[in-house]
């Protein structure tokens, strides 16, 4: 404990200077604004045209008076703004006077959903009025909405897609909107007169400003919570919704055939469909459904590779499972660790096959696990109990192993296979339950989480584990109007399965318990079953003022699981961390707004080893011509790691520093830039780290967008692990030195014909290249020096043969092991070309041209030739489709 209490210290000791360099303003406080609106009763309601004569908007006034918010808080805003608020008793209407002096200054830049181009003018409601969670609605001037679910007061969610109708008209004065929203799109309670939170927001491109109905500080705590109030709702019934929206698909897949193989004939050809279902139990709570869900339209993954072994974290793409993710959200600590990753749901399957291509057989194995279906409860109660309930069911996943076609090759081998199946993935059952309460006027919340995997395991799957169960708690305060805060939580996790699914689990790089100096754990072959815990404590200050702080700490135990059906990178971690950051937000002669800040942590095990500091500081500037800097710095004088070796010793690496520049022109315009530049680099030459980064974006037609993005890297290191044999009795650890270089290019085209017609493409090639030399073993792990860290192979103890090198380390003339040639590289292309059309609100056709090519280049070649001849010489895997939806709202 001393070591930590002293590291903790000297943070403070290096915060508190830092600090004392800047001064605190007075927190602003504003009044709350209240808008009283009216039914329409039997009156026919507006027509959702744009056009603001309609009789029915008589009954209520305008308000205005909008503020700036960004950049000069608290100032007129330079167009202003009018609103008005109607209802019926299906729906709410909202109408917009945005004024505009000159016309022809509006910019009227067509978009994606949700990608809020040009000028527009947003509503959100609060409508269970808990200054937590609002429902957001967007519309540009150009026809673009914007829709977002709003959680723990600042968390916007593009993934909800709810039906709303809006228009809008140019003018002499500026131009309008209208909006119809169906009150089944929102959630409220069942009162004769509802009182809702309301804020809109209005974004002038031309200074990129952003004014809004209720004023509010700069910095706020939350944006929910800073809401005024709507008030005049009166006799409105909660609307319970039911929407049924069943799809069907047409695929056909096409790729290189290969001669004696019979699952690659050339194409495949399928037919399928599903149905998608929101069902509302109560206007609170609401179920999704879906069966045989479909995701051809969706993004392939990013191009990646992991020299050290960890799984790559790959954000949640498919919309049942993007949509309302908030709710089960139930993180640990910094980084992707959660108890729930919906991608665990529908995996690739875990299995492997038998097949023997020297008897002949051919295997074909399922890309991804069948989902039988999953449905989602969930919702908020006027009594402030938020709550999800997640189940899903996947089937049994089988590999399919058939002969060589070729009769003449059959014959000619000593012995033949036989057709068959084997299972490679189970069946499997999903579970989650979220709820949170609110209390203490809703400035405080407690909550809880459980989620509960089992498999139905049969004997070839025995190295899978049965179940996995895992919950928690967590809870946050706030006071002093939400600028200060408490918060934490606590997880427990408990796997069960056979005496080999447990001790691959134990051994896993997550856990390692193998390790070779770990005096607290160590793997034990009978255990069937792991319990652990996690979890997370941070007080700080969130909000008001030009000071944000916070002070915490995080922990893993060793034997904590979550990958069942959650994500965890590292178990046996306990994490110390600081942060503090100046905001400087009135804008001056020269800059909108800035910010600096400063962070440290430490980390350790649970043996108490002593691993890591960090101390790191860094900058943003938007400058008056709204271009933007950001640079940044960080010192790492402690670098040790238990799991470089994986299962071996403790390994250190030599004292790191980094620096970063990122700059940017004015993203508004037509045309913009980002450069940007990373530089790592370890004493001794031990590794060092180089990213070059290009974004382009291009929007030569309103409706019309190009965006690229090029990354370049160089990350050269001397001590690679490569691989783990034995001399005389004695453990090698197997390090090399590594030319790893990789380049990423990543297209993107958008083409808006109208709001709801869309061409969109994604093109991104990946090339990854590792030549490895200078090998060496090593000898004391945890050494200052890296030269008695580890000992070099010299010209002759080494010797490169039939792609295998030979080791005679005593130098005797015989050879005391060997190990493959790590030498690669890959090549990856993927693409997606999808037309967009939403024929009815609600209602889709998908056409989709998805694109790939994977394999193995020279790694003496250079990115042109790998290019020439992995990419363009290769005949591409493609994938052609039709969806459509058609949903039904009754």
């Amino acid at each position: 404990m001393k070591i930590r209490v002293t590291a903790f210290g000297t943070a403070c000791a290096l915060l508190f200077p830092i600090v004392s360099l800047f001064s605190q303003n007075d927190d602003l406080t504003y009044e709350k604004r209240v808008y009283t609106t009216k039914s329409i009763g039997d009156a026919p309601p507006p027509s959702v045209d744009g056009d603001l004569s309609d009789p029915a908007w008589e009954i209520v006034e305008w308000t205005s008076d909008y503020v700036e918010f960004q950049p000069d808080v608290g100032t007129p805003p330079t167009e202003q703004t009018k609103m008005k608020i109607i209802y019926d008793n299906k729906n709410l209407y909202v109408a917009y006077r945005c004024y505009q002096a000159d016309p022809s200054t509006i910019e009227r830049r067509m978009g994606r959903r949700d990608d809020f181009p040009g000028d527009w003018v947003e509503i959100n409601i609060d409508s269970y009025n808990d200054d937590r969670t609002a429902f957001s609605f967007t519309i540009s001037v150009s026809g673009v909405k914007g829709d977002e679910f709003v959680s723990n007061n600042s968390n916007f969610d593009t993934s909800w897609n709810p039906i709303w109708y809006t228009d809008t008209k140019i003018d002499d004065e500026g131009w309008t909107a209208e909006i119809r929203i169906p009150l089944s799109q929102l959630r409220f309670g069942n009162e004769e007169e509802q009182v809702w939170g309301l804020q809109s927001t209005r974004r002038y491109f031309n200074n990129e400003e952003r004014s809004v109905w209720q004023p509010v500080p700069a910095n706020p705590p939350g944006w929910v919570s800073e809401f005024g109030e709507l008030r005049g709702l009166i006799g409105l019934k909660p609307q319970k919704q039911l929407e049924i929206q069943p799809y069907t698909v047409a695929q056909l897949d096409t790729y290189e055939s290969q001669p004696g193989n019979p699952f690659r004939d050339g194409s495949d050809t399928k037919i399928t469909g599903g149905l998608d279902a929101k069902i509302g139990i109560t206007n609170d709570l609401t179920v999704d459904l879906t069966v045989n869900p479909d995701f051809g339209q969706v993004d392939a993954d990013p191009g990646a590779i992991a020299l050290d072994g960890f799984e790559i974290f790959f954000q949640e793409r498919r919309p049942f499972f993007v949509e309302n993710k908030n709710v089960f959200d139930f993180r640990i600590g910094g980084g992707a660790d959660n108890l729930f990753f919906s991608r665990r749901i529908g995996r690739t399957p875990q299995g492997f096959t038998t097949a023997d291509a020297s008897k002949g057989e051919y295997a074909d194995l399922p890309n991804n696990t069948t989902i039988l279906g999953a449905a989602k409860f969930s919702g908020k109660t006027k009594n402030g109990w938020a709550i999800g309930l997640l189940e899903s069911v996947t089937s049994k996943e089988f590999a399919e192993i058939r002969l060589d076609e070729r009769e003449d090759v059959l014959n000619s081998l000593p012995e033949q296979g036989e057709p068959r199946e084997e299972l490679v993935e189970p069946f499997t059952n999903y579970l989650v339950t979220r709820v949170q309460k609110d209390f203490n006027d809703r400035n405080s919340y407690i909550g809880g989480i459980f989620t509960a995997t089992n498999r139905n395991i049969e004997d070839n799957l025995d190295y899978l584990r049965k179940s996995a169960y895992s919950g928690g708690l967590d809870f946050r305060h706030n006071w002093k109007d939400r600028r200060y805060y408490i918060e934490g939580n606590m997880v427990f996790s408990h796997v069960t399965g056979s005496e080999t699914a447990i001790q691959l689990t134990q051994s896993s790089l997550t856990h390692l318990f193998q390790r070779v100096d770990a005096g607290h754990v160590e793997v034990d072959p009978n255990k069937t079953s792991l319990s652990g815990t996690g979890g997370k404590f941070e007080i700080g200050k969130g909000g008001g003022g030009n000071w944000r702080y916070n002070f915490g700490a995080n922990w893993r135990s060793p034997e904590l699981e979550l990958n069942d059906i959650g994500f965890l990178r590292q178990a046996d971690i306990f994490r110390q961390y600081s942060n503090v950051r100046r905001l400087f937000v009135k804008p001056t002669s020269w800059y909108r707004e800035a910010n600096i800040r400063f962070n440290q942590f430490t980390q350790f095990d649970f043996e108490g080893n002593y691993n890591r500091i960090q101390y790191e500081i860094n900058g943003f500037l938007n400058w008056k011509n709204n271009w933007f800097t950001e640079v940044g710095g960080a010192h790492k004088p402690r670098i040790f790691s238990n799991t470089v070796l994986r299962g071996g010793p403790r390994w250190r690496w030599n004292d790191e520093n980094f620096f970063f520049l990122f700059s940017g022109t004015d993203q508004r315009k037509k045309l913009s830039l980002t450069l940007g530049y990373i530089n790592s680099q370890a004493k001794q030459n031990n590794f060092s780290f180089k990213r070059y980064v290009t974004r382009l974006r291009y929007q030569p037609l309103n409706s019309l967008s190009l965006s690229l993005n090029v990354e370049y890297e160089e990350n050269p290191n001397r001590t690679q692990y490569v691989t783990e044999t034995d001399f005389a009795g004695t453990p090698r650890y197997i390090m090399g030195g590594i030319d790893n270089k990789n380049l990423t290019t990543t297209l993107r085209i958008n083409y808006n014909i109208n709001p709801n017609l869309t061409i969109q493409y994604y093109g991104q090639p990946f090339i990854f290249k590792a030549k490895y030399d200078n090998f060496n073993y090593v000898n004391n792990p945890i050494a200052a020096d890296l030269n008695d860290r580890v000992t070099w192979y010299d010209d002759n103890q080494i010797t490169l043969d039939n792609d295998v090198y030979l080791i005679d380390e005593n130098r005797d003339g015989t050879t005391d092991y060997a190990f493959g040639n790590p030498d690669f590289a890959f090549v990856q292309f993927r693409s997606n070309l999808v037309v967009r059309w939403e024929y009815i609100p609600g209602s889709e056709i998908f056409l989709v041209w998805s694109q790939g090519i994977t394999g193995l280049g020279d790694v003496s070649n250079n990115f042109g030739d790998l290019i020439d001849n992995q990419l363009l010489s290769q005949q591409p895997e493609n994938t052609f489709l039709i969806k459509a939806t058609y949903r039904f709202v009754l």
